[in-house]
C-alpha cells in the first residue's frame, strides 16, 4: 500500500542501538554533526519476500503510536514506498534511520510516566479518599530523577504502591496503581516501565468511564463503547504530552499526518 500522504516515521531501539521489540538487528545509527545537522544511518539490507507483520519487515511506527513502542532511544526514520499499515504499526522493505530524538532519555521516560498516571490519580482518589500510596509513589519518582540517590524511597514507594494495586477492589483504580508502579520502577529499563505505565493509565480511563455509564443504566455494549471513547481521548492527550517532551514544545516540528 502506497501512503497518501506523508507520514513520519519513528523507530525505537534499545541503548546500544539494537532492536528490542522482537528482532535483534543491529541499526547503523545516525550521527549529529558539530553544526547540529545530521547524517542518516547506512540503509539497512533490504528485506526479501513478502512483508508480514512480526514475521518479515522492518517495524515502524507513526507518532500517534509511538506511546505503544516507547524503548531508551528514539529515531526519525526514512522507508521505502512499500508501506504495510498493521493495527498498531506500519510495515517497511526499506529504511535508515536519519536523526535520533535528543530529547528522549531515561528522566524523562519516567517523568511521562508519571504524567500519565497523575492525569487518572482522580480516580482512585474518589474510592480510596484516604490513601495515599498512588500520589506518594508518583511524587518520589519525580524526585528521584533530580535525586538519584534517593532508590531507596524510590522502592519504598514502589513497594507501598505495590500493596495498593493488590488491594484495589474495583477494576479503574487496580490500574490506576498498577500505573503508579510502573511510573516509580525501580529497574533501569524506565522506557519500557512508561509505556506500560501510559498504557495502564489508558486502560484505568476506560474501565472508569464504563462503570460510571453501567451506573447510569447504559447496557453494556454501550458502556464499552463509552469506555473506548475515553480511552482515545487520553491517548491523544499522552501523545500530545509525549511530542512536548520530544520536541521541546508542542509545535516543536513533528508534523505527524493523523492517522
Amino acid at each position: 500500500a502506497n501512503m497518501k500522504r506523508k507520514i513520519k516515521f519513528y523507530k525505537s531501539l534499545d541503548e546500544t542501538g539494537f532492536s528490542c521489540h522482537g528482532g535483534e538487528a543491529e541499526w547503523s545509527l545516525p550521527h549529529r554533526n558539530e553544526d547540529g545537522t545530521w547524517t542518516p544511518g547506512e540503509w539497512m539490507p533490504e528485506i526479501e519476500g513478502e512483508l508480514k507483520e512480526c514475521e518479515n519487515g522492518y517495524h515502524v511506527a507513526s507518532f500517534r503510536q509511538l506511546i505503544y513502542w516507547l524503548a531508551p532511544r528514539i529515531f526519525e526514520a526514512e522507508v521505502g514506498s512499500e508501506i504495510i499499515k498493521c493495527h498498531d504499526l506500519y510495515i517497511v522493505r526499506k529504511i535508515r534511520l536519519t536523526k535520533e530524538l535528543a530529547g528522549w532519555n531515561e528522566d524523562e521516560a519516567r517523568l511521562f510516566a508519571c504524567d500519565c498516571v497523575e492525569r487518572v490519580l482522580p480516580i482512585y482518589e474518589v474510592k480510596h479518599p484516604n490513601d495515599i500510596r498512588p500520589r506518594n509513589a508518583i511524587e518520589v519518582a519525580r524526585l528521584f530523577v533530580n535525586t538519584p540517590t534517593k532508590f531507596n524511597a524510590l522502592r519504598f514507594a514502589r513497594d507501598a504502591v505495590c500493596k495498593a494495586w493488590g488491594q484495589a477492589e474495583d477494576v479503574a483504580s487496580r490500574y490506576v496503581a498498577l500505573s503508579a508502579v510502573y511510573a516509580s520502577s525501580t529497574y533501569t529499563y524506565t522506557a519500557f516501565s512508561a509505556a506500560d505505565a501510559a498504557q495502564a493509565a489508558v486502560f484505568a480511563v476506560r474501565e472508569a468511564a464504563k462503570a460510571e455509564a453501567l451506573a447510569r443504566g447504559l447496557n453494556e455494549s454501550e458502556a464499552l463503547s463509552v469506555g473506548l471513547k475515553a480511552m482515545d481521548v487520553m491517548e491523544e492527550w499522552q501523545v500530545m504530552r509525549l511530542r512536548q517532551i520530544l520536541e521541546g514544545g508542542v509545535n516543536g516540528g513533528v508534523n505527524d499526518v493523523v492517522d
